[in-house]
C-alpha cells in the first residue's frame, strides 16, 4: 500500500538554484552599497575612530583619549556657531513647515486657476543652483547702500544694515536663503499628503459648515500626520547640517555672526588642518541630531492625537 506523500517541511533547506537567481539581483544593487560603504560608512567610522587622535592630516596620528573633546567644549567660536545653528534653523525651517502647509491647501484647493504653473513655480527654488541663488542673495542684501534691501530700508527712514558683518544681519540674510529654498519642497510634500486624503472627508466637512480653519485643524493636520513628521524629521536634520548657506554668502571668512556648527567642523579640519577636533565636533553633532530626533518624535507623535481630541463632539 503507497502511503502519501507528506509535504515538505517549512524549515527544510531550499535548492542552491533559489540561492544562484538571486545574484544577479545583488549584483545590479551592489554599486549602492559599495559607494555608501566607501564614501559614507567607512569615513563615517574612520572619524569616530579619529576624534581620540591629534592628526593634522599628513603627519603621524598621535592618542589624546577625550582631549579633543574638551578643547571643543572650552572653545568659545563652538558654542556661539551652536547658538547660531539654532537660531538660523527655527528663523529658517519653522516658519517654511508652517506656510508650506498653508501654501499646500491653497495650491489644492479647485478655486485657484492655473495650479500646475504655481506648483512649478514653488517648486524652482529647490532645484536652483546654490551658486546662482548666492548670487541673488548677494545682491539682495548688499552692504552698500544701493543693495535691494538697504534701499527699501533708506526709504523707510531705517540706516542701512552691513548683512555680512551684522550680529542678526548675517542670520536674517541666511535664514530667508534656506527659507526660499526649501519652502516649495515642504510644499509639495504637504501637497502629496493632501491630494491622498479620501474626498469624502472634504465633502462631509463641507456639508457640515466647516470653515476653512476647521477643516484644516479637524481633517487636513491628522491626516498629515505621517507627513508632518518626515517633514519635521528632515527640516531638524537639514538645519543642524547648514553649511553651504553660511560659506556661500560670508565667504571663506566665516565670521562668527554666521558660522554655524558644521561651517565651525569645516574650518577646524580643512583650513586649519585640526582633523582631531574637527572629528569630535562631528560626533557631538551626531549624537545632538539623534537627541533632537528622539525629541521630534515624542512630539510629533502628539501632534494627530490631541489634534483629534480637541475636535468638535
Amino acid at each position: 500500500m503507497e502511503t502519501a506523500k507528506s509535504s515538505p517541511h517549512p524549515f527544510v533547506r531550499k535548492p542552491k538554484r533559489i540561492y544562484k537567481d538571486k545574484w544577479p539581483g545583488l549584483l545590479f544593487i551592489s554599486p549602492f552599497f559599495l559607494l555608501f560603504a566607501v564614501f559614507g560608512l567607512i569615513p563615517m567610522l574612520f572619524s569616530f575612530y579619529l576624534a581620540f587622535f591629534s592628526w593634522n592630516g599628513l603627519g603621524p596620528m598621535t592618542f589624546t583619549g577625550i582631549e579633543n573633546f574638551r578643547l571643543v567644549l572650552e572653545d568659545a567660536l563652538f558654542w556661539k556657531s551652536l547658538s547660531n545653528t539654532f537660531i538660523i534653523g527655527v528663523m529658517g525651517t519653522l516658519p517654511q513647515l508652517i506656510i508650506g502647509i498653508f501654501l499646500a491647501y491653497a495650491l489644492n484647493s479647485t478655486l485657484i486657476r492655473f495650479r500646475n504653473v504655481f506648483r512649478v513655480a514653488v517648486f524652482i527654488p529647490y532645484v536652483t543652483s546654490i551658486v546662482a541663488v548666492a548670487v541673488i542673495f548677494g545682491v539682495l542684501f548688499s552692504n552698500q547702500t544701493h543693495g535691494l534691501v538697504n534701499s527699501i530700508l533708506i526709504g523707510l527712514g531705517y540706516d542701512a544694515v552691513s548683512f555680512t558683518t551684522s550680529e542678526w544681519g548675517a542670520k536674517i540674510a541666511i535664514s530667508l536663503m534656506i527659507f526660499w529654498r526649501w519652502i516649495g519642497y515642504n510644499t509639495l510634500i504637504y501637497l502629496a499628503g493632501m491630494q491622498s486624503i479620501p474626498k469624502e472627508l472634504y465633502e462631509a466637512a463641507k456639508m457640515d459648515g466647516a470653515s476653512i480653519w476647521s477643516e484644516l485643524r479637524y481633517v487636513v493636520i491628522p491626516m498629515l500626520k505621517p507627513f508632518i513628521i518626515f517633514t519635521v524629521f528632515t527640516a531638524t536634520i537639514g538645519a543642524l547640517q547648514v553649511f553651504t548657506e553660511p560659506l556661500v554668502f560670508l565667504g571663506r571668512s566665516l565670521r562668527e555672526e554666521g558660522i554655524t556648527i558644521v561651517a565651525y567642523l569645516y574650518r577646524d579640519a580643512f583650513m586649519n588642518n585640526f582633523f582631531g577636533t574637527a572629528s569630535a565636533t562631528a560626533v557631538m553633532l551626531f549624537i545632538l541630531i539623534m537627541i533632537i530626533t528622539c525629541v521630534n518624535l515624542l512630539l510629533t507623535n502628539q501632534i494627530g492625537r490631541s489634534t483629534w481630541k480637541g475636535g468638535p463632539k
